[in-house]
């Protein structure tokens, strides 16, 4: 059995319908990811969730005068509708608001509380007069006193992705109302940083040799020049997780602080709904477990100094905590391979100007995986990236199309109609077929270490490149003209081209699960490449929570050449990817920040 894989994914606030860029941000490197390693058969689980409890739940709700509970309960069943419908395959996506997250989160404040690493202490924080109330820091936007960013958070900046202290806000004012909010004391607990920075440096620096650069720069970067300080992890709330001590009522878990748990939480949950609750120690415990965070970059310092830190305080006080059978410290991140950002036609996607593409009402007129081609074709792996639609547009209809697309149905067209739809036997190969056939293969090892590499443009590319190596096979051999005067010839090319065709929708599988689930049926194959997902329902004391899930029980996908044999029956081929018109270029721009419908 190998190494233990977790792939971690961020988790979206439940306030907003999701877009491209986060699809890309996230939710879509992760699937890849995790989609290879169950192909090469290895212990790997996804997890993630809506954050319930972030204050942009609640802003919605006051803005449209629902509860907090109907806005979470809302958005989260479009996040697992849209899931299902794009093929985000994981293996449990939750959410905050569950009585396992809330006791999780609150061992783990506890545990961090008796090792030394929570002071409590008292801060100035914005108060709003007109409501008579505590202002949380996503209530108040300002001009950030780094960069100058006129609409940044109190908390963070998301021009300059700097953690900001709310109290030197520049021209703070109330998103409520627009008024102008005041400083007025209040106690909370702080997560202690600063005792845990030698630490987290030293975790950081033994990940410089594979770190992305721009995750170095704004975590590494920022303690090397700024160092690390005390950081409040609880707030005056009234919704969200309470702070587990009996003086402290009318507080709760910063979300900041408890979100992050739901990697852990979600593992936790996942175990136990499966009827294995041991399970879980397998990727949190075991040393050798690989724990890779996908996220977007405005997430950085979360992931990679905060998260880090609260493990390392834990030591094995949270395991005491939790009556777990195993005491040892959890595992650390192994990699955070954080994306840049997508913009939308040269633009800042912005939901509020309804600049943005929406994942769902794509999904309405189009495929999900061309979608999904061209988010990695145009993932923000190392530079923003743009979402441009006649790009869109040229790269459905000259890659996937006439690429992919038509390699694919006109040689099992041409199988079915000379040949009865039964793979031909080829005789002695050639040499060249040879040579096809070996460049092909080659491409599991190549693809393989892009993907590990989490390079997943790169790694797509060279998939697609094999594609175009068969379509310059076939010019050379031309069956289509061989069967003529040379129906050995013919066959020995076509039985090459299959075969080369069979490993490529193997390689191009992470990437286009539903074309290739399709391809490997016209192949003759009987099989799923991939386990099915389901929504279910789950309950415990807090309610009723849906939640997907994925069965790997029916996988029979393997990351291994074709050995197809000839005589295999295939199936009647159809097209698999639509040739767009050019129209939709217009139409589609033309949607671009106009009020929904």
């Amino acid at each position: 059995m190998t190494d233990p894989i977790l792939v971690a994914i961020a988790w979206p606030y439940a306030n907003s319908e999701i877009h491209v860029g986060n699809v890309t941000g996230s939710h879509l490197p992760g699937d890849i990811f995790a989609r290879y390693q169950r192909l090469r058969r290895r212990d790997v689980v996804m997890v993630s969730g809506s954050d319930s409890h972030g204050t942009p739940i609640t802003i919605s709700a006051d803005a449209s005068n629902a509860t907090p509970m109907e806005v979470y309960q809302r958005y989260h069943q479009t996040f697992l509708d849209l899931f299902m419908s794009l093929g985000i395959s994981y293996d449990l996506f939750t959410s905050t608001h569950t009585a396992n997250h809330f006791n999780v989160s609150q061992k783990i404040f506890l545990a961090l509380l008796d090792n030394g690493y929570l002071y409590k202490e008292s801060q100035l924080q914005w108060y709003s007069t007109a409501q008579s109330r505590f202002l949380p820091d996503r209530y108040v936007e300002g001009t950030c006193y780094i960069c100058g960013f006129t609409n940044a958070r109190s908390d963070q900046c998301d021009r300059c992705g700097n953690l900001l202290e709310p109290a030197k806000l520049i021209d703070p004012r109330s998103r409520i109302d627009g008024s102008t909010p005041e400083l007025r004391e209040t106690e909370h607990y702080y997560l202690d940083l600063g005792k845990l920075q030698p630490e987290i440096t030293a975790f950081l620096k033994d990940k410089a040799d594979y770190w992305r650069q721009n995750v170095l720069r704004q975590s590494l970067g920022q303690i090397e020049t700024e160092g690390l300080r005390g950081r409040p992890i609880t707030r005056d709330l009234d919704w969200g997780i309470p702070v587990p001590l009996e003086a402290e009522k009318g507080k709760c878990l910063y979300v900041w602080f408890e979100a992050v748990i739901g990697y852990l939480s979600a593992t936790i949950e996942w175990a136990s709904i499966t009827d294995q609750p041991e399970a879980w120690h397998k990727w949190w415990h075991d040393q050798a477990s690989k724990v890779v965070y996908f996220i977007g970059k405005d997430n950085i310092p979360f992931h990679a100094i905060i998260w880090p830190g609260q493990l390392i305080g834990l030591g094995t006080r949270f395991d005491e905590l939790m009556d777990s059978s195993i005491k040892a410290p959890l595992v650390l991140p192994y990699d955070v391979p954080a994306n840049e950002f997508m913009n939308l036609e040269s633009q800042k996607i912005s939901g509020s100007r309804n600049w943005a593409v929406w994942a769902g009402d794509f999904l309405t007129r189009y495929d999900a995986d061309p979608l999904r081609y061209y988010l990695t074709v145009n993932m923000p792996e190392t530079r923003d990236t743009d979402w441009d639609w006649e790009d869109f547009y040229h790269r459905n209809n000259d890659e996937l199309v006439a690429t992919w697309g038509n390699l694919a149905n006109r040689v099992l067209s041409f199988t079915s109609k000379h040949w009865d739809g039964l793979v031909p036997d080829p005789g002695e190969l050639t040499d060249l077929d040879k040579d096809l056939i070996a460049t092909v293969e080659q491409g599991f090892e190549t693809v393989a270490s892009e993907i590990e590499a989490v390079h997943l443009r790169a790694a797509l590319a060279e998939g697609m490149r094999l594609a175009g190596e068969v379509n310059k096979y076939l010019d050379t051999t031309a069956p289509w003209i061989a069967i003529k005067s040379d129906r050995a010839a013919a066959a020995r090319a076509v039985y090459t081209a299959l075969r080369a065709i069979d490993s490529i929708k193997i390689l191009l599988s992470p990437f286009l699960p539903f074309t290739s689930q399709r391809l490997h049926g016209f192949m003759g194959y009987k099989t799923s490449l991939f386990g099915s997902q389901f929504i279910t329902q789950e309950q415990d004391n807090l309610g009723i929570h849906a939640v997907l899930r994925y069965n790997p029980e029916q996988a029979a996908g393997r990351w291994e050449p074709s050995q197809l044999s000839p005589g295999t029956r295939l199936e009647k081929p159809e097209p698999l990817f639509r040739k767009l018109d050019p129209v939709i270029i217009e139409e589609e721009r033309a949607r671009l920040g106009k009020p929904k419908p």
